[in-house]
């Protein structure tokens, strides 16, 4: 006791603990074992001592450590009565509006008033823009969003201080030394601004700190306490924060002649020297991470010891068997204590009615507890609750619930970030900076809260035009900039609805534009945006609510905050807070269902806990380091480690492990890569010898999605009469119709053709389409004079419309190619060679149907020849190809030349080139045949080569063009490389079969 009460040095003098107080007064004080449920053991406990007179219940007080307690303990309440009831007032001790719940059960009339604590956006504002000035002086500049984040960090280190009762000013009395000592004096400067710019920040608005402020609050009462006690009990139950204030709090509290302490599962059975081993003397470290450090903590601050507390007498109705609680504490015992377990008995180291579930990946562990939930409710009147810190598992629980209609609520809310009203405004701020570009746009236009309502269906058709308009390349930048596209396309309809959409959108472009400014202008003209799309439903709902709030709250303290803000930092500012603001459903779910994070998991039972998301990282989860101080001098400072908060998890692990049945999951591996099992699970793994395994849970897990048989697609093969085949065809079409026959049906036949994506990097099709545009404009309008072709590249690079990444990447290499090309093309002049057609189209009937085809460049030799030239910004097609009856796109063209298909065109084709821009040894482009004159190296004879080509296109079209032929998917799949149609045709269940 004395070496307990040695350690207590943050009690002020008021309520320095007297050492004959004890025997004066007794401290009442109790622990509930984790093996049984907290809140009922409590509430039947209560009733038993004070429920013989309802008013003496109903004068009590119980301080609880969170509003979920407050809930879980009116609920046992309720089970435990049987009946009507009176129930104690309940005040939450660590609820943000502390003062406030306080005033509301005490009513201290009399008191002098504690000043109003800040708001924590006022507050972190003035932070965000101490902390830039701090930079700046420095020689650091940092934006909106960043100076907001280090605010946010700044605060909670500040607000540890406040907790532990660590002035600030004691950071300047460190000396670090050593390597630690440049950075530090270098934080030590951001930190002035917490020395002295901020108390002074806090003197003019005539706030105090929220922690200061609960800390005074608490005082007032211990003091008010001791020297009146109230007339009705005082129970301070399940709080196990070793603050300082809370400490002296429950100190008094124990004292009182009608006050009770009761903790969590305190490990009163512990050996005396593994419980000294928690707080060693210097300089050995304590040992944070164990379950039961924050209570010893906690214990010392209050000045008592182990020894002084009994255990709680009644149960709960979902207790576990005592053993296992046993075993828990074995498989959580610090590292030099583990070699107790090789000589323990087996049944100390059985963990009957707990089990374990061990899946692939995060899908399926969601999908077992999923099961494991549903299961549940098949037994009358059982419960089950998943507890886990992992939020996207618990989501996916919840999505996965519906399969079966159960709703089932999560306690601990999903971030305003990720709900639509959170993701609106995101996205608005995110096509603001982006200036309108597509994607960012679309996003916008699309979601589901713009419009929403009677007039969304004719608002999506408008959008799904301007989708459309927007495939390819990106445009111009700006509103005006998709005006000038939608012009360009032609779609006058789209057009029509886009004067509504670019009038809603022109204000916030305006804001945006104009730079660096108020914080609170640029708040004001997202809001204003958003409520121009979407109207009074954005706001409506929890989340809409909290968006409403939280964009008002932003707008009226961000005058406080940075002077100017980029607009650039907006989304991210946006996303920043929005991530930070929790929103809790309103109660709906199943009512024997819950999931719970950690900190909501507190005090909570059920028949069935499920603990899921058991890996490292997740839970326990990775310490974040702390920017502000380093881990030397927050020991310096006697602020809580980093590894505390696994040593709070622990805790929160054998708290659960209480329940009557118990199922622990994990992924083997999660979106990164495999995942390493948390040290409590391989702990108690390692105690048991092997958990028993469900199984059967694993099993259905990946069956329940696996149809027990399937009847896979076969090869589609559509034949359709003659008389719906096409009867025209281009040359650039054969080849697709001789190797995939039914991309040629899907395309001509079904009219079903792919779409750029949206904003997409120019194709090669694209730089194709572009270069033959400056080829053909060189040939007609400057007559191949070699000193123009390349002024037209240029123009084109620089044009607005063109992608930034191809003027990058692209231009100089166009830049080579255009130059050969003007080189090539004045020597072959020289030498008698003349282009006489560009770009020309051309047309010949032959087997039946249409031959189409537009040739790139023919010119006319000395003699009288044609040499018909394909440009490729590409590879060239081999010759393989070619003699195997593919790409015969140059012969095609000859062949129509020959026959007089291209006007003003005629002759023998007397070569065919290929006119490529890819590199070639150490220059970009070079001429390739696909022919001989004498057939060398296996290539076709030059004079025959139109003769085969209109042979083999006559063989295909009286196959498939005028007869009856099925158009066969992937018919020779290595000429067939596109995969435009591959998932219509369901390649992957047939190809390779």
């Amino acid at each position: 006791m004395a070496d307990a009460r040695s350690k207590q040095t943050d009690a002020p003098v008021d309520l320095e603990i007297v050492p004959d107080e004890k025997a004066a007064r007794g401290l009442a004080l109790y622990t509930i074992p984790a093996h049984r449920a907290f809140a009922d053991a409590l509430a039947a406990g209560l009733i038993r001592r004070f429920g013989g007179d309802p008013l003496s219940l109903a004068r009590g007080l119980v301080l609880l450590p969170n509003n979920r307690a407050v809930r879980t303990v009116t609920d046992a309440f309720v089970r435990a009565s049987g009946g009507g009831l009176l129930l104690p007032r309940l005040v939450p001790i660590g609820a943000v509006e502390l003062g406030e719940g306080l005033a509301a059960a005490l009513d201290p009339v009399g008191e002098a008033p504690v000043a109003p604590a800040i708001a924590p956006l006022e507050r972190r504002m003035i932070l965000a823009r101490l902390v830039s000035e701090a930079r700046a002086r420095a020689g650091e500049a940092v934006d909106g969003a960043e100076a907001v984040r280090l605010a946010g960090e700044l605060a909670e280190t500040l607000d540890q201080l406040l907790v532990e009762e660590v002035a600030p000013t004691k950071l300047r009395a460190i000396e670090p030394g050593g390597a630690l000592q440049a950075h530090w004096e270098q934080a030590l400067a951001l930190f002035d601004i917490v020395l002295d710019a901020w108390p002074k920040a806090l003197a003019e608005r005539g706030r105090i700190e929220l922690a200061e402020r609960r800390a005074r609050l608490l005082d007032a009462l211990g003091r008010r306490w001791r020297a009146a006690p109230p007339d009705g009990f005082v129970c301070a139950a399940g709080i196990t924060s070793a603050a300082p204030g809370i400490a002296r709090l429950l100190r008094v509290v124990a004292g009182l002649p009608r006050g009770l302490v009761v903790l969590p599962d305190l490990a009163i059975t512990m050996d005396e020297t593994e419980w000294r081993a928690l707080t060693p003397e210097p300089p050995r470290r304590p040992i944070e991470t164990h379950p039961q450090f924050q209570l010893k903590l906690l214990l010392d601050r209050m000045g008592v010891a182990r020894e002084e507390f009994s255990v709680w007498r009644e149960g709960g109705g979902h207790d576990a068997p005592a053993a296992r609680g046993r075993a828990v504490a074995e498989a959580l015992a610090p590292a030099e204590f583990t070699h107790r377990w090789t000589t323990l008995p087996a049944e100390a180291r059985r963990l009957s009615g707990v089990r374990v579930a061990e899946l692939a990946n995060p899908a399926e562990e969601a999908q077992a507890i999923a099961l494991a939930l549903r299961e549940a409710l098949e037994v009358p009147g059982k419960t089950a609750a998943l507890v886990t810190p992992d939020r996207a598992l618990a989501r996916r629980v919840a999505a996965l619930l519906g399969r079966w209609g159960v709703a089932i609520d999560d306690s601990a809310g999903r971030p305003l970030s990720i709900l639509p009203p959170g993701t609106l405004l995101i996205a608005l701020a995110e096509a603001a900076v982006q200036r309108f570009a597509p994607l960012a746009l679309l996003a916008l236009l699309k979601h589901p809260l713009v419009r929403a309502g009677a007039t969304r269906l004719d608002w999506l058709e408008g959008v799904r035009g301007l989708d459309l308009v927007l495939r390819g390349p990106r445009p111009a930048p700006g509103l005006d900039g998709i005006t000038t596209a939608l012009a360009a396309a032609g779609d006058t309809e789209a057009a029509d609805w886009w004067r509504e959409a670019v009038a809603l959108l022109t204000p916030l472009e305006a804001s945006f534009a104009a730079g660096p400014q108020p914080l609170d202008l640029l708040v004001a003209a997202v809001r204003e945006g958003a409520q121009a799309l979407c109207g009074d439903a954005l706001w409506a709902g929890p989340a809409g609510r909290a968006a409403a709030d939280l964009l008002a709250d932003l707008e009226a303290q961000a005058r406080l905050g940075p002077p100017r803000t980029d607009p650039r930092a907006l989304p991210e500012l946006l996303r920043l807070l929005a991530a930070e603001c929790a929103v809790r459903p309103p109660q709906g779910g199943h009512p024997r269902l819950a999931i719970y994070g950690l900190i909501e998991a507190r005090l909570q039972t059920a028949d069935l806990m499920v603990l899921g998301g058991l890996n490292e990282s997740v839970w326990p989860g990775q310490s974040a380091p702390d920017p502000w101080l380093a881990p030397r001098i927050r020991a310096e400072l006697g602020l809580p480690g980093l590894d505390r908060r696994v040593g709070l998890a622990a805790h929160d692990l054998a708290s659960a492990l209480g329940a009557p049945e118990v199922l622990l999951t994990r992924a083997k591996r999660d979106a990164k890569g495999p995942a390493i099992a948390s040290r409590f699970w391989l702990r108690l793994q390692a105690l048991t010898g092997g958990l028993p395994r469900r199984r059967d849970l694993e099993h259905f897990a990946q069956a329940i999605d696996t149809p027990a048989g399937f009847d896979p697609a076969k090869r589609p093969e559509p034949c359709p009469p003659a008389a719906l085949r096409p009867k025209r065809i281009s040359v650039t079409e054969v080849d697709r119709l001789k190797a995939d026959p039914f991309a040629f049906y899907a395309k001509r036949v079904l009219g079903l053709a792919p779409l750029d994506a949206v904003d997409a990097d120019p194709s090669a099709a694209w730089r194709g389409t572009a270069v033959h545009a400056i080829l053909e404009a060189w040939a007609r309008d400057d007559a191949c004079a070699p000193g123009k072709l390349r002024a037209r590249a240029e123009t084109l690079m620089r044009a607005p419309g063109t992608h930034p990444l191809l003027r990058a990447l692209w231009q100089p290499r166009l830049i080579e190619a255009i130059d050969w090309i003007a080189r090539e093309t004045q020597q072959l002049v020289e030498q008698g060679r003349r282009v006489i057609a560009v770009e020309q189209s051309g047309m010949i009937d032959l087997a039946g149907v249409q031959l189409r085809g537009k040739a790139d460049r023919i010119d006319r030799t000395a003699d009288g020849g044609l040499v018909v030239i394909d440009y490729k910004t590409g590879k060239a097609p081999s010759a393989k190809a070619v003699r195997a009856g593919f790409s015969l796109q140059l012969g095609l063209l000859g062949l129509i030349a020959e026959r007089g298909g291209f006007e003003g065109v005629n002759g023998t084709a007397s070569d065919f080139e290929y006119w490529s821009l890819a590199k070639q040894g150490d220059q970009f482009g070079h001429i390739t045949r696909p022919v001989h004159a004498e057939g060398a190296r296996d290539l076709i004879r030059t004079d025959e080569f139109t003769t085969i080509v209109a042979a083999q296109f006559t063989v295909a079209a009286a196959d498939w063009l005028t007869g009856d032929a099925p158009f066969t998917a992937k018919l020779h799949p290595d000429y067939a490389p596109y995969g435009d149609y591959d998932q219509l045709m369901r390649l992957e269940e047939w190809y390779g079969r």
